[in-house]
């Protein structure tokens, strides 16, 4: 009996992975009703470790969920990701303020190495997905230095529900010829030098920045996600 029900958590758990993937990456359009039956067969797993999956995600805003229609995927609305931006600007204020407290010499080195490492490709790269994970891979660094297990995994949730946004925003925001690498730069010389408050508030002009482009960013992403697809 431990084993069937061993079997069973982790059959929803590979399936609940999966599904976090695509709704992340928005494989269902915003507003498009999950077709249970279709996943079912797309993924290899019965309706029930399915259904289980599926209320996780909508536990976490990932999918809605409207009695009697069923799934749907997530809108993307100006207001619903205005509202993750100031999510994750509270959360990203106060890791640089406790990284600025916390960190040691030895960890922020290796930050400042990675940019340095990475700085020609951010410039050039053309994969909106390596990009956004460059520069996601700066904010989750400095996160973990918060020592604060909870912001981490907070800021990974948040991350996952404008991760299609971002990657739209950071390729416009390359294609005008600019980097969020000096910003970076700048945060991280506040919190080797201790200056919490400082951490935090260019923390916060970082994000505010980037949140006022997220409308344009939306409409970039719709285009995307919309865009007739080329037949062979």
């Amino acid at each position: 009996m431990t084993l069937a029900v061993s079997n069973t958590e982790d059959t929803v758990s590979t399936v609940y992975a999966q599904l976090r993937s695509m709704a992340a990456s928005f494989a269902f359009k915003p507003g498009e009703r999950i077709n249970e039956s279709a996943l079912s067969r797309d993924l290899g797993a019965s309706r029930t470790p399915l259904r289980e999956a599926l209320n996780r995600l909508v536990a976490e805003g990932f999918v809605d969920f409207h009695a009697g229609r069923g799934f749907f995927c997530r809108a993307l609305t100006d207001e619903r990701i205005t509202h993750l931006y100031q999510a994750r600007m509270a959360i990203e204020c106060e890791t640089a303020r406790q990284a600025a407290l916390r960190a040691e010499s030895d960890a922020l080195d290796d930050i400042n190495a990675s940019l340095d490492s990475t700085a020609d490709e951010y410039a050039t790269c053309s994969d909106p997905l390596r990009l956004l994970e460059l520069d996601e891979a700066f904010h989750m660094n400095l996160a973990r230095l918060a020592d604060n297990p909870e912001l981490t995994r907070l800021l990974t949730t948040i991350y996952d529900k404008i991760r299609f946004v971002r990657a739209a925003d950071l390729r416009s925001l390359q294609a005008a010829g600019r980097t969020t690498t000096e910003r970076h730069r700048i945060i991280l010389d506040l919190v080797r030098n201790g200056d919490a408050e400082g951490a935090a508030k260019a923390m916060r002009q970082h994000i505010e920045n980037r949140a006022q482009h997220a409308s344009a960013a939306v409409r970039l992403a719709f285009a995307d996600l919309y865009a007739p697809q080329d037949t062979p």
